[in-house]
């Protein structure tokens, strides 16, 4: 990594923060993406370089690789990182708001990874990261599900459109991850995500530079929970039958992890 220069949205906080510091502990320059600039400022990453801006502004994130090549010199990795979840129901959420989900998303990071091709050189790295949500089909997270599917099948096709540059596509999707992203209205959080053990940004963070070294396909965290996923996407009738013993597992698991939350542990 040393040397290269990384572009991670959804950086000042969560996963993207993780990724920001274990590239630059490893000698990459950060262009550090997000909302808030005095975030990014504060998160204090060596080397890093902060470009405040709203992925869902599709006019200024196309010009933002030129930027970062004109700012840094080059642009050799992208992790598309920046997320967003309205929970609850499709019905129960406004319209606009489920639109905003796909804006950040999907419609981001395919903006983003054509504007950055251009500015990338052979070895580069792009990484997604998606999540488990987007594996097999839940009720409630309908659209937050459908968009992360949506950008594993963009990062396959990619993949193979991109090979002839010598540029490597990988996707990361996690389950469950202790940040603030999933920590926000946990009522909310369907009980059978519970199910799952529940991963920390550094671990996920650690998968995401595992792709950027090696450049595998997809990784899921946690390994099991991708096998399961895969299991009940290809086999729905199977999936029925475990659903009720999984949501009442990660029932359980819920209100103990609300329980330490509230105790602050």
């Amino acid at each position: 990594m040393n040397g290269k220069v990384a572009l991670v949205t959804g950086a000042s906080a969560g996963i993207g923060l993780e990724v920001s510091r274990r590239l630059a502990a490893l000698g990459a320059r950060v262009a550090m993406v997000a909302r808030t600039e005095s975030k990014l400022r504060e998160a204090n990453v060596p080397g890093s370089e902060v470009f405040p801006l709203d992925v869902k502004d599709l006019a200024a994130l196309q010009e933002l690789p030129s930027k970062v090549v004109a700012r840094m010199g080059g642009l050799d990795i992208v992790v598309n990182n920046a997320g967003l979840h309205h929970r609850g129901p499709a019905l129960g959420i406004a319209p606009l708001d489920l639109a905003d989900m796909v804006a950040v998303n999907l419609s981001a990071p395919v903006v983003l990874t054509r504007a950055a091709v251009p500015c990338m050189k052979r070895g580069g790295s792009i990484v997604n990261v998606a999540s488990l949500a987007g594996m097999v089909p839940m009720r409630n997270p309908a659209t937050y599900g459908a968009t992360k599917m949506g950008l594993r099948c963009f990062s396959r096709a990619m993949r193979d459109e991109l090979s002839p540059l010598g540029i490597r596509v990988s996707c990361v999707s996690p389950g469950p991850v202790d940040t603030g992203f999933f920590g926000e209205e946990l009522e909310r959080v369907n009980d059978i995500t519970f199910s799952q053990p529940i991963s920390t940004a550094g671990e996920v963070a650690d998968k995401v530079l595992e792709c950027i070294r090696e450049g595998a396909e997809e990784i899921a965290v946690p390994w099991m929970g991708g096998k399961l996923c895969t299991l009940g996407y290809l086999s729905p009738k199977l999936l029925s039958l475990l659903r009720p013993g999984m949501e009442r597992r990660g029932a359980r698991n819920k209100a103990r992890y609300i329980a330490r939350k509230r105790a602050g542990k």
